[in-house]
C-alpha cells in the first residue's frame, strides 16, 4: 500500500485500530483477509475451520493492535504469525487422535489471494516456485521437519515421534533447514 490520506498503509490502519477506529479495522480486514485466510486454510485444510480461525484472528488483532511494535517486524508478518498460531492451535485441538494429511511439499502455500491482480499473482507464483525449489534442495529430514512444523503445525515432540528422531535432532534439522532456506532465498543476516 502506498502512503496517502485516502490510501493508508497497514501500519497506519493498525495504529488507528489501536485507537478503536472501526473504519480502519474494516479497511485493514479488506486489505489482509484474503492472505490470512489462505494461511489458515493451508494449515487447517478445512474451509469451515479456516473461517472460524480467521474470525478469531481478527478478534485477536483488534484487541492486540496496541501491542504491535513496528521495530519488531512488518504488520503483515505480525498478523500472519497470529493467524498461523491460531490455526495451529485449532489443528492440535482437532487432531486428538485423527491423522492429519501432511499435504504435498511441492504445493507450498498454493492458496492465492483471490483479490490480487495479474502482477501480484505472478509475483506470488514466482515466490512459491522459488520456495519450492529451495525446499527441494534440502535433505529429506530437514524438508519434512519444516513442512510438517510450519504447514501442518506439528510440535517438536510430535515430529520426534513421527520421524523417530530425538527432539534435539528435530530442533537442529528445523534450525539448519531455515538457515538453508534463508540463504537459498537470498535472505540477509539479522
Amino acid at each position: 500500500m502506498t502512503e496517502s490520506p485516502s490510501n493508508p498503509t497497514l501500519d497506519q490502519l493498525l495504529a488507528r485500530c489501536a485507537l478503536a477506529d472501526r473504519a480502519a479495522f474494516a479497511a485493514l480486514y479488506a486489505a489482509t483477509s484474503a492472505k490470512l485466510f489462505a494461511v489458515v486454510l493451508r494449515i487447517l485444510k478445512n474451509q469451515e475451520l479456516a473461517e472460524d480461525a480467521l474470525q478469531d484472528v481478527y478478534i485477536k488483532i483488534w484487541h492486540s493492535a496496541a501491542d504491535y511494535h513496528a521495530g519488531k517486524g512488518a504488520v503483515m508478518t505480525w498478523m500472519t504469525s497470529i493467524a498461523r498460531y491460531r490455526a495451529i492451535d485449532m489443528l492440535r485441538r482437532a487432531r486428538s487422535g485423527i491423522k492429519v494429511s501432511t499435504g504435498d511439499v511441492d504445493t507450498v502455500d498454493a492458496q492465492q489471494s483471490p483479490g490480487g491482480g495479474p502482477a501480484e499473482l505472478a509475483m506470488q507464483q514466482a515466490d512459491n516456485s522459488r520456495l519450492s525449489a529451495c525446499l527441494d534442495e534440502l535433505d529429506p529430514p530437514r524438508r519434512a521437519c519444516l513442512v510438517l512444523a510450519y504447514c501442518d503445525g506439528y510440535t517438536h515432540d510430535e515430529l520426534s515421534v513421527k520421524l523417530g528422531s530425538p527432539v534435539g535432532t528435530i530442533k537442529s534439522w528445523i534450525r539448519r533447514g531455515l538457515q538453508a532456506l534463508k540463504a537459498c532465498l537470498g535472505g540477509e543476516d539479522d
